[in-house]
């Protein structure tokens, strides 16, 4: 039975492998427990097919697990963005909006959002039982969902979405850090499964916009409730359903995880992250300390402020997506025709993202794969302004739609070139998702009736801010390759073997 050698803590003689990097591989440090073996590494075929056999058995299973969070996704984006396909059936005139009021009930829910996330990251790194942690925020947020259907006035929808944006913070930031990257998942197996959990989000934009349709088609005043309060009560049901289960299927640390893996397998998941992320300070055993020093760490960082920037950036370039139904109405459908064109430009970016994200993955590079999405994301824009041609614009939002790509890469990126601990990884993704839902709150007011049908000024603001996030992005190309060529120099003068790089 093979057992696994820690980074960088043995003494190295001539006959062994080298201490473990976060570039090797954990097939490279087997070595035989044998106690009448000389302690030399066993490379046979044999041993080496067999823990290849366990460690793509190991992700099948956790695939499988894990593959619920994009059910979760889904939701969580159907509950927040309803309220866009509600308001094609009265919403607004049934509470008496005016103004600007419609889009700070938009606005309002990711204040709530922005509150959380931090606080949500920490409380959950320091627990760790994800598999009760956000599955409860799941219920609580169907719930807060259903509420919104009971609203009759601006007050009342304001305080529901507030809390809706409240709960839902823990789950996006959370399930990224605490499962795609800090505890289960490689760096050269985030960003296709970064793809997957964001994919939730595309496929709720064309779900959504079909289950919204049926909706509001057959619950047309039943029982004498109005239809579009019906659609939260349906959406947020299913939500809490959900929720149910998901507490039996999520999985929570691989320290802490059993009855799902076996012994062999749970050791590997512990080990596979272990040699990926080596330990640079010594273990502390204070977990509140430990996590005020990631809190610290991560808020010090200057590579995570200007990422959270980038992001808030790009975030606000996407801003239309809140509007996609009243984007797609502009095109002189009724609304039950417009919610289903809504869907193909959704299902067309979500096979997109799936594609260039592993191509990402593959050939390990992030910024030319976030570059060209968002450059034709550009190009949507400027046909969506150019015209009010029924096929030219519709054509305009499938470029719009597929930008989500350069978004899910550029999450990936992120998640990979912050800190290798997990208390500063959790606070730093958080942090970054904080600042980047400012994007979503600012992005909610340059959407105003006055500039439709055509909305030139809002496609516009979004051009711009989307050319400045690609800028953002090769300027900390530039940063990220200074520092490997510095890493670089120094290996070579101290004659040290190569050491951590980062994916450009």
């Amino acid at each position: 039975m093979a057992q696994y050698v820690s980074s960088a803590v043995e003494p190295r003689t001539s006959s062994e492998v080298r201490p473990l990097l976060p570039h090797h591989s954990v097939e490279e440090v087997l070595i035989p427990d044998d106690s009448a073996d000389t302690g030399r590494a066993d490379f046979s075929g044999a041993e080496f097919m067999k823990n290849k056999r366990l460690e793509r058995g190991l992700l099948r299973k956790l695939d499988a697990r894990l593959s619920i969070l994009v059910l979760i996704y889904v939701l969580n984006y159907i509950d927040r963005n309803n309220v866009a396909a509600a308001r094609l059936r009265g919403f607004e005139e049934d509470l008496h909006l005016t103004g600007s009021q419609f889009a700070t009930v938009l606005s309002i829910l990711y204040i709530g959002y922005i509150i959380l996330q931090i606080p949500s990251n920490m409380t959950l790194n320091y627990f760790g039982k994800p598999s009760l942690y956000l599955p409860g925020c799941m219920a609580v947020w169907g719930i807060m969902s259903c509420l919104t259907g009971t609203a009759t006035t601006y007050f009342g929808a304001l305080c529901t979405r507030f809390f809706l944006g409240f709960v839902e913070a823990a789950f996006f930031p959370g399930a990224l850090a605490s499962f795609l990257l800090s505890k289960w998942y490689k760096r050269n197996e985030l960003s296709q499964r970064t793809a997957y959990l964001s994919s939730g989000s595309l496929i709720a934009s064309a779900t959504g916009s079909l289950i919204a349709s049926g909706i509001l088609g057959i619950m047309d005043n039943t029982l004498g409730i109005a239809t579009w309060r019906w659609l939260f009560f349906i959406e947020g049901g299913l939500t809490v359903f959900v929720a149910l289960c998901a507490a039996f299927i999520l999985p929570d640390f691989p320290e802490n995880s059993s009855g799902w893996l076996t012994p062999a397998e749970r050791t590997l998941a512990i080990q596979r992250i272990q040699d990926e992320n080596p330990p640079a300070i010594p273990l502390n055993h204070n977990q509140l300390k430990t996590q005020l020093d990631g809190l610290y760490s991560a808020m010090s960082d200057p590579k995570v402020w200007w990422l959270a920037a980038s992001l808030g950036s790009l975030t606000l370039s996407l801003s239309w997506n809140a509007y996609f139904p009243s984007i797609m109405a502009t095109i002189g459908y009724n609304s039950t025709v417009t919610l289903l064109l809504c869907a193909p430009p959704w299902f067309v970016a979500t096979a997109i993202a799936i594609v260039v994200s592993r191509h990402s993955d593959k050939v390990g590079e992030r910024c030319w794969h976030i570059t060209f999405s968002m450059g034709i994301g550009i190009i949507g824009f400027t046909l969506a302004r150019s015209t009010m041609n029924a096929v030219i614009r519709y054509i305009s939002l499938f470029f719009i739609a597929q930008s989500y790509t350069g978004h899910i890469c550029f999450l990936a990126w992120a998640s990979g070139s912050v800190s290798q601990t997990p208390a500063k990884r959790a606070v730093a993704l958080a942090l970054m998702n904080t600042v980047g839902s400012l994007g979503n709150v600012f992005g909610s007011y340059i959407w105003p009736t006055k500039w439709g049908p055509g909305y030139n000024n809002s496609f516009a603001i979004c051009t711009f801010a989307n050319a400045l996030s690609i800028a953002m992005c090769w300027a900390f190309r530039k940063h990220l390759a200074k520092l490997n060529h510095a890493a670089a120099k120094k290996e070579a003068l101290n004659n040290e073997i190569e050491g951590y790089r980062y994916i450009l």
